[in-house]
């Protein structure tokens, strides 16, 4: 049950990103520039360090656990949901 509204949430996440790329439109009307700036350095000396790291390691073993046992029913319901209509700026 999970799964499914990680993939609902990720499929409503990529319609809104499409949805925000075609309704927008953005166009440049003048041209940037970098400031100029003068600046004159010597080299630098990055610090050594030596690092000792531990070990991690991942095992498995079995347990035993209870786990409930739960009967699920459902019914199928006639429902109003939201709809989305989306309009792009026109000269697209």
């Amino acid at each position: 049950m999970k799964t499914s509204t990680a993939v609902i949430a990720g499929l409503a996440a990529i319609l809104v990103i499409a949805f925000a790329i075609f309704f927008i439109d953005i166009d440049q009307t003048e041209e940037g520039s970098l400031p100029d700036v003068d600046v004159s350095v010597e080299g630098g000396n990055l610090p050594e360090f030596d690092a000792q790291t531990g070990s991690v390691s991942v095992t498995e073993e079995e347990v035993d656990v209870e786990v409930p046992d739960v009967e699920v029913t459902t019914e199928e319901k006639t429902i109003t949901v939201p709809g989305l209509e989306v309009t792009p700026p026109a000269g697209d």
